[in-house]
């Protein structure tokens, strides 16, 4: 929780609360249902909550914006997000049930109530508008635009023009270079001190 206060200082003592209770929170479901690898638990500050946030460092979101998250998994990058920005509205998909019955329980528990859980594949998601699409490293780019990139509608919602945040890390210069879209590489490393950031990234481009 250290982490998260050093980065963003100016929490509420509601977002305060929410982020003190993930630990325990997801501590409880990965006893039953396995979302967070059991080897870095320790480390779900670190590793998840903080990671997802990055994306907070790149583009704040405005109060009504739409963002989907997609391939959530156990609710990362949403969970985190949801809580930084209670305004805005969340969707967290995953195909896998059992991971979406880990997000549904912890957003209930926090009673967030600006995310809703989905358990669906995003193609099925066609008749969807969104502002922003997020995700932490789901798929090969190239796929991934394909499946999502008519999800989103031109404008702005948020400090960047709407459009795609993804996590992922190392070179991946031909990767994007497949999609044929103009992206910005933003450097986790410039925002967080650790040395867990070192080669990750904020993915980004707009939809224009």
């Amino acid at each position: 929780m250290e982490l998260i206060e050093k980065y963003f200082p100016e929490l509420t003592p509601l977002q305060h609360e929410r982020f003190a209770a993930l630990y325990d929170l997801y501590a409880a479901w990965n006893a039953r249902i396995n979302v967070v690898s059991r080897k870095d638990f320790d480390q779900l500050y670190l590793r998840h909550v903080l990671h997802s946030l990055a994306i907070a460092k790149v583009c704040r979101f405005d109060a009504g914006a739409r963002i989907l998250d997609v391939g959530c998994g156990g609710g990362f990058p949403s969970v985190p997000l949801a809580i930084l920005f209670p305004e805005a509205r969340f969707k967290a998909a995953d195909s896998i049930a059992k991971k979406i019955s880990v997000v549904r329980g912890v957003t209930e528990s926090l009673g967030l109530e600006n995310l809703t859980p989905c358990c669906a594949r995003v193609e099925t998601l066609r008749d969807e508008r969104y502002d922003y699409v997020v995700s932490r490293a789901v798929t090969e780019m190239a796929t991934f635009v394909g499946w999502i990139w008519p999800l989103i509608e031109r404008g702005q919602h948020g400090s960047l023009p709407n459009g795609i945040l993804y996590l992922k890390g190392g070179d991946l210069a031909e990767e994007l270079a497949r999609t044929r879209k103009r992206w910005t590489l933003y450097s986790i490393s410039d925002f967080f001190d650790e040395a867990f950031f070192e080669t990750k990234k904020v993915v980004y481009t707009p939809k224009v």
